[in-house]
């Protein structure tokens, strides 16, 4: 989720160590009784004095080693199996849980706090391998300055995307590494089912969409909106999330009457990220003193301006920057975790001959 976008511009806000993934695993110095490892993606973020708190709290410190994007970071945790590179694992969200959940990645634990979550969210009830963290939509977003020069009307629905007037205007992520893309790919097939999304790509291809590696490279580098990009790319739809507008206001002095970049709320598909406790963890102590950190209200209410998701504490407070130029998205395409689990590896063969080769 993740998510924003929700993720951008938020990793200088980090009080962490960040260490680059290995292919081997092991955590280092992870089994220091001083130390908890948290394994997660490149856009993890938390505000400064969020981590100092659980270290005042626990006597933990804690190292952050990002693994790249979600789907890289859940595939890197898969091969790590048994030898878990730290002891927490965050970041995988519905579109990828039932791997890592099959190979056994992660050891059960009830977080503190979990009653205050919805049970819809809860995707491992009973055995809790996983906890909810923060919830979201993965939606197509739009460049406003670029659309009123035009004089065009943005789209609002997926099969608008595939209209000629948005020939060449829109960029995604590979579903096969990255999980917005994945999730972008998953409302498409509940949008027009298993025997018809493949004709929806076929379309979207011949429109001209363009493909990428992560959500970074999306929409940092090619969204002609990013302000932390400093709009330097070329186009001016990218998928990325409907929390993603406000980083485009945070900072600013005198805060716009709405974000410069919108929302296609007719082509979302929702979200939830988890984290767990790593099978193998040499620190299973600090990791569960984590895991209850990750649902405290502390961490849950910094979430919204640092990963620019939704906390899933039903009692955690939303800031008002993230409620005025966030977007409501009332009915998310979904899909059953199970019908996933079950289609998932097939469904990115088949996109990725439509849409990359």
């Amino acid at each position: 989720m993740n998510t924003y976008a929700r993720r951008a511009a938020a990793t200088t806000a980090v009080l962490t160590l960040a260490l680059l993934a290995t292919a081997c695993g092991g955590s280092g110095d992870a089994g220091d009784s001083k130390t908890v490892t948290l394994v997660t993606h490149d856009s993890f973020a938390a505000s400064k004095g969020v981590l100092k708190d659980f270290t005042k709290q626990t006597g933990y410190k804690v190292k952050v080693l990002r693994g790249g994007d979600a789907g890289a970071a859940v595939n890197q945790a898969v091969l790590n199996k048994g030898n878990p590179q730290g002891d927490v694992f965050f970041g995988v969200d519905n579109t990828l849980l039932s791997r890592p959940l099959d190979k056994g990645v992660f050891a059960p634990y009830k977080a503190k706090g979990l009653d205050k979550v919805p049970e819809r969210l809860q995707a491992d009830p009973g055995k809790n391998r996983v906890t909810p963290v923060d919830t979201g939509e993965v939606c197509v977003n739009y460049d406003r300055a670029w659309f009123a020069g035009k004089k065009l009307d943005p789209p609002r629905t997926l099969d608008d995307l595939t209209k000629p007037r948005y020939k060449n205007l829109l960029v995604t992520e590979d579903a096969a590494n990255s999980s917005p893309g994945l999730a972008f790919l998953l409302a498409s097939v509940a949008e027009h089912g298993e025997r018809g999304w493949q004709g929806y790509w076929k379309k979207l291809r011949a429109n001209g969409v363009e493909v990428v590696d992560s959500w970074e490279q999306a929409y940092n580098d090619r969204f002609s909106g990013s302000r932390g990009g400093k709009g330097k790319g070329d186009k001016p739809l990218v998928v990325s999330y409907a929390s993603s507008p406000p980083v485009e206001v945070l900072g600013d002095k005198t805060p716009p009457k709405q974000a410069p970049t919108g929302v296609a709320k007719g082509t979302c598909f929702r979200q939830t990220e988890y984290a767990g406790l790593l099978d193998g963890a040499r620190n299973t102590k600090g990791g569960k003193a984590l895991l209850d950190f990750l649902l405290s209200k502390r961490f849950q209410e910094d979430l919204p301006l640092q990963m620019f998701v939704s906390p899933v504490r039903e009692d955690a407070r939303l800031p008002g920057l993230f409620t005025k130029y966030g977007e409501t998205v009332e009915d998310p395409a979904t899909l059953a975790p199970k019908k996933i689990a079950a289609n998932r590896e097939q469904w990115i063969r088949t996109w990725t001959s439509l849409a990359v080769k």
